[in-house]
């Protein structure tokens, strides 16, 4: 499955920004083992069911650090027996679609 998801404390750190939870939650992304990719609203896991809801739950225990509550939103595209890689297959698909080869 593809699990996109952004995740975010109720309020900005001291300095108004929400960077350092972010950090903290993309952290957990890497440490993790799972392909993925971060831009500027999303990070999104490739992996079972299992593993990429585990991995959503520890951003989330994470962010109690930051705060009282946690705003998450998540998007998933099941896929069952889909081959590994769609993280950046599909991107290709439809860059051949376009006639490029440039992400």
């Amino acid at each position: 499955m593809l699990l996109a998801f952004s995740i975010a404390p109720s309020s900005p750190g001291a300095d108004g920004s929400y960077s350092a939870a972010v950090a903290d939650a993309v952290r957990i992304v890497r440490e993790s083992g799972l392909p993925s990719r971060t831009d500027a609203m999303f990070t999104t896991l490739e992996g079972e069911w299992g593993e990429c809801m585990a991995v959503v739950e520890r951003c989330v225990q994470a962010m109690a650090a930051h705060g009282d509550r946690v705003s998450l939103v998540m998007k998933a595209d099941i896929r069952p027996g889909a081959a590994p890689g769609q993280l950046t297959a599909k991107v290709d698909r439809v860059e051949q679609q376009l006639g490029s080869t440039t992400s």
